[in-house]
């Protein structure tokens, strides 16, 4: 990776041997890891075990979680927040691990629709919940740096599973919790 970040910068018309630019080829190639490192994750090693029995039938919801992602349009940064609840029938995960699978599937290359939805799908999975909400708020560097260059727009996507779908009370506890 770090010869194709050096030919990247070549190709824009930078001297390589400039001291600033000397070993960002590297750098670069270190930050990309980093940045997507989900794709060395799995979701067992990301829950590791922390699912406890639990008598709760009320809705459990971790808000704010920051994320940090890259659009696999354009490989630009978005960032932003994500709000998720659940229902739990007799387990919950810990408190951590929520806020660990949303980073899983956020450090790789994304589209925020496909995103809510995997964090979604995930968490109905491990839990086995009567219900999953998530809404992700973020902010693309693809529409603020370039393109149509909009710097104060923002997207919202949403995904509801079970009871979170299927019961507007429940989806109306979850949307008025989280603002």
């Amino acid at each position: 990776m770090k010869e194709q970040y050096a030919n990247i910068i070549r190709a824009i018309g930078e001297d390589l041997n400039r001291p600033g630019l000397q070993d960002t080829p590297k750098r670069a190639a270190k930050a990309m890891k980093f940045l997507t490192q989900g794709y060395q994750q799995s979701i067992d090693e990301v829950v590791n075990g922390a699912l406890f029995p639990s008598d709760s039938s009320e809705m459990i919801i971790v808000k704010d979680i920051e994320l940090y992602s890259m659009c696999e349009h354009h490989m630009l940064p978005f960032i932003g927040k994500a709000h998720v609840g659940y229902i739990p029938t007799g387990k919950v995960v810990g408190l951590s691990k929520i806020a660990r699978i949303v980073d899983m599937f956020a450090r790789r290359l994304q589209i925020q629709e496909q995103l809510t939805v995997q964090i979604a799908e995930t968490i109905q999975d491990v839990t086995e919940a009567a219900g999953v909400g998530v809404i992700i708020e973020a902010k693309h560097m693809c529409m603020m740096m370039r393109g149509v260059e909009k710097q104060n727009s923002s997207m919202k996507t949403s995904s509801m599973l079970g009871c979170f779908r299927d019961d507007a009370a429940t989806r109306t506890e979850f949307l008025s919790l989280i603002r």
